[in-house]
């Protein structure tokens, strides 16, 4: 069975995408920093038959990465490496000029920094793969200037321009930065608690991440609301 690595994976997007992966028979290791709601993640995913290691941590911590790509390399390797754990930088978001820099430490370390170091961890093991792949999660922040979004954006557009050059470098390895959209998470709620218009579920946007998988484009940026096209 092909075996997945998903960071941010005990609500939202990263749990989302876990349970349509567990239903196509696929193994996964998933992470979050809450170990009791990342372990009823890991028990409701596991009831599909699934074989699911889910060791609670930060991804920030060199050897949380380290036990993450252990307990994947137990299950048989990696051929999915989702880099979906997110830091906002500010709990809600604030303008530039009010963003503390420890927040932005933060968001960079979380959505850059630990991303490229789980990388480097698991890429022996997705070279080793016959189809590895790793997927990006990105932001509509990234490449548009939204007030308030400048230290969550600019930790996303760096991902971006990552994903891009780690595409370049492992050519044998499809490597895609994935905009989602605005989703109804907990995530958007803590960065917009004012903002209470409808958005999709993360359940109705994973078929966009399920469409790469089966189809295997080019390495690149992908928006969700193009591959959910003609679906």
């Amino acid at each position: 069975m092909p075996v997945a690595i998903i960071t941010g994976a005990s609500k939202g997007l990263g749990r989302a995408l876990g349970g349509a992966l567990a239903r196509r028979g696929w193994d996964l290791v998933l992470d979050a920093r809450t170990a009791d709601v990342l372990a009823e993640a890991a028990k409701e995913l596991s009831a599909y038959g699934t074989r699911v290691e889910a060791p609670a941590g930060d991804v920030t911590d060199a050897g949380h990465r380290a036990d993450l790509v252990a307990a994947a390399r137990g299950l048989g390797g990696v051929d999915l490496l989702v880099n979906n754990a997110s830091a906002l930088g500010s709990e809600p978001l604030v303008r530039l000029e009010g963003l503390a820099l420890e927040g932005l430490r933060r968001a960079l370390e979380v959505n850059v920094v630990a991303a490229l170091g789980l990388v480097q961890e698991a890429l022996p093991l997705l070279r080793a793969s016959r189809a590895g792949a790793v997927i990006d999660v990105s932001s509509d922040a990234a490449a548009e200037a939204y007030e308030t979004w400048g230290g969550y954006g600019a930790s996303k557009a760096a991902l971006d321009h990552l994903s891009a050059v780690l595409g370049a470098e492992e050519p044998g390895l499809r490597v895609w930065a994935v905009d989602p959209g605005d989703m109804a998470t907990d995530l958007y709620a803590a960065a917009a608690p004012d903002d209470d218009g409808p958005r999709p579920v993360p359940a109705e946007v994973v078929p966009a991440f399920l469409r790469l998988l089966d189809e295997r484009p080019a390495s690149g940026r992908y928006r969700a609301t193009a591959l959910l096209e003609g679906r």
